[in-house]
């Protein structure tokens, strides 16, 4: 079991976990130099690269989880091909369940983060060159105008998407308390399904900020798909309350917003209350 944030790293776990970051950065380094190689021919067509920069995400995804000593045991992982073409979203608390979505990405599924991932070295390239969006979020016009080029490329190629809707990692574990609204004007735009999911305790395994890693089993659960054809846009902000509310409820205790349950049992009664 991992230790908690406040408890002292073994100087064991400590070497340990450099020998890890180091081996990491190599092998992330290796395939995305042999990636960007394979993907500089492929320039002219945007939906080839999406699909090996999902390759790559499959090579590299699996690979890191593995050197971190994480061993990922993935519930109703049907259900991501199943619903494909779709807008797969993930609660975000760890870069390593960033790599969990990158491996777990159908081909197909365009990768949509947040522009500072470009600067990571030899990784950034290869999202770049690969035609996976990278989103301005301190310019709203911008990102939804890359989230409207995005969706007609989607309809066009037959793209699904995979998104980290919270904007950024958590700090101490739990899901936000509010989701970024891109994921749901991209449904609107497109009619896709939401498929939720959600992944367990990956702050446990590499923190934000720390340089130490605890191996672990890491469970990700793949929830039912959410169909978006009857969303409007008036009512965006219901919508992504929707998804909101399935992630927390799929999260253990420890992970869900605070005062999440009460919040619950206050919206329930008027639930009730709204039914014909």
């Amino acid at each position: 079991m991992p230790p908690t944030a406040d408890e002292p790293v073994s100087p064991g776990l400590r070497i340990a976990s450099i020998l890890r970051l180091v081996v990491g950065f190599v092998y992330m380094m290796t395939v995305s130099l042999a990636f960007i190689a394979v993907t500089i021919p492929l320039l002219p067509w945007r939906g080839l690269r999406i699909r090996a920069g999902n390759l790559c995400g499959k090579v590299l995804g699996r690979g890191i989880l593995f050197i971190a000593g994480v061993k990922p045991v993935i519930r109703n992982r049907e259900r991501l091909a199943a619903s494909f073409p779709a807008i797969y979203v993930e609660n975000h608390v760890s870069t390593l369940d960033a790599f969990a979505g990158m491996w777990l990405c159908p081909f197909g599924g365009c990768g949509v983060a947040k522009k500072e991932i470009a600067k990571t070295p030899f990784f950034g390239q290869v999202y770049y060159l690969t035609g996976h969006l990278l989103l301005d979020r301190d310019n709203r016009g911008s990102a939804v105008s890359a989230l409207a080029r995005t969706a007609e490329v989607m309809r066009r190629l037959r793209l699904g998407a995979w998104m980290w809707p919270e904007g950024t990692r958590s700090a101490d574990g739990r899901l936000r308390p509010t989701l970024k609204k891109g994921f749901a004007h991209l449904a609107l735009a497109t009619g896709l399904p939401i498929v939720p999911v959600v992944v367990h305790d990956a702050h446990k395994a590499w923190r934000k900020h720390a340089l130490t890693f605890h191996p672990m089993t890491m469970y990700i659960d793949v929830l039912p798909p959410i169909d978006t054809r009857s969303w409007r846009a008036e009512t965006i902000d219901e919508h992504v309350a929707l998804v909101h509310r399935t992630l927390a409820a799929g999260l253990g205790p420890e992970q869900r917003p605070l005062g999440w349950e009460e919040a619950r049992r206050q919206e329930e009664p008027a639930a009730l209350e709204r039914r014909p």
